[in-house]
């Protein structure tokens, strides 16, 4: 089974690409959403312990959360050292899954990839980028994002051309979302032509 890893920086759309791989049948899994069910489910205690009072009635208040890690950037260390080896977890389970099921291949998003420098055994990795200017008009029209956030979750990412520069595939979501379709949809064909012995 071919495992490709999708990633890139904050509003470059990822989570555009990887329903375009879902649409086709490709088993999909989003690192994003695996937070949060841990923050609504396991990870609540422990976060709890870690950064008092951001538990709201059995779940994780991401804006408490930020604000506390705003507060202290030291803390965004100790929640990745709770929080990743849960998602690592879930997403082994998720490819073992995928492959024992006979899927030639399982896509899996993890924003952080590159800078988490954790090897997921991925066989490829699609990078998603848009120009700067389209990247921070689309961070700031979501809700409660201000430019001294977008600053401060930038700082925390590798470069947009760092990121290019390590990717297998690269995915340029400023086009219309239908190229973009358009584009996963050749390259699962030509990973599904290969069977399972790619």
């Amino acid at each position: 089974m071919w495992r490709i890893g999708i990633t890139g920086s904050i509003a470059t759309g990822k989570s555009t690409v990887l329903r375009a791989f879902a649409d086709l049948g490709v088993p999909v899994f989003s690192a994003d959403e695996a937070v949060a069910e841990l923050y609504a489910g396991e990870a609540v205690a422990p976060v709890e312990a870690l950064f008092p009072g951001v538990a709201k009635n059995g779940i994780i208040d991401k804006t408490a959360l930020s604000q506390k890690l705003a507060a202290d950037p030291t803390g965004f260390k100790r929640l990745e050292a709770v929080v990743h080896p849960l998602v690592r977890a879930r997403i082994a389970r998720f490819m073992d899954k995928a492959e024992a099921n006979g899927h030639a291949l399982a896509v899996v998003e993890v924003p952080l990839l590159f800078e988490s420098g954790y090897d997921y055994g991925f066989d490829a990795v699609g990078v998603t980028w848009v120009d700067e200017a389209i990247q921070r008009q689309r961070a700031l029209a979501r809700p409660g994002m201000s430019g001294e956030k977008l600053n401060s979750i930038l700082a925390r990412q590798m470069s947009q051309a760092e990121k290019k520069a390590r990717a297998t595939y690269l995915f340029d979501t400023s086009i219309p979302v239908d190229k973009t379709r358009d584009m996963v949809a050749a390259l699962v064909a030509a990973i599904r032509a290969k069977g399972p012995g790619i």
